[in-house]
């Protein structure tokens, strides 16, 4: 491996649920990385050994029982920076990635999983490689970090489920097959919104 490779995260935001982390554990100590963890009420914390790096990857607790990964983070083992880099595409996390090679930077702004901007830093001169669209404002930004819409959306489609989970319930007990059908019907839509709303 190049010895001057590093990889910086900033304002990196990736929401997991619990299963999700113990998932990312399971593929980490496959990779062969040395980890242990601690908890409290508010944050998860999963301490990855990299070498003679530790590198700590702070999860806090949503109100909906999930978690997000934030922070800033500098990653000098190509392995886990390739990983980190498939969890923000995976999770349509957001992220500034600063790649640091040959005293050249190249700086990633991720949105959504999707690049939004890439620019490459040599010395004085900076050069936009790409930019999607027109650039969000400032306040555009800062609505879609702290919007709580997709959150609000999840918890009524929780309780959603949990009535229709009942009326399955109810028709199994009442041994009404066409209306329990309905209910399972019913209950894989819901799941497919789910999936969505979650990633």
């Amino acid at each position: 491996m190049n010895k001057s490779y590093e990889v910086e995260y900033c304002n990196l935001e990736l929401r997991f649920s619990r299963l999700r982390i113990q998932q990312l554990i399971k593929d980490l100590i496959q990779e062969g990385y040395s980890l242990y963890w601690s908890e409290d009420e508010d944050y998860f914390i999963l301490s990855v050994r990299t070498g003679r790096k530790l590198v700590k990857l702070k999860f806090q607790q949503m109100r909906t029982g999930d978690y997000k990964l934030i922070g800033d983070y500098i990653i000098k083992d190509a392995k886990l920076a390739e990983y980190i880099e498939k969890l923000i595409g995976d999770t349509r996390g957001h992220a500034v990635v600063r790649r640091f090679k040959d005293h050249i930077i190249v700086i990633e702004n991720i949105l959504f999983g999707e690049v939004i901007r890439l620019v490459e830093v040599s010395g004085f001169k900076q050069k936009v490689i790409y930019q999607k669209g027109p650039a969000p404002t400032l306040e555009e930004m800062e609505e879609m970090f702290t919007s709580t819409e997709g959150e609000l959306r999840l918890t009524l489609l929780r309780m959603e489920i949990d009535d229709e989970l009942e009326r399955l319930y109810e028709a199994i007990g009442a041994n009404d097959t066409t209306r329990a059908d309905k209910c399972r019907a019913k209950l894989l839509q819901m799941q497919d919104r789910m999936l969505m709303l979650e990633w």
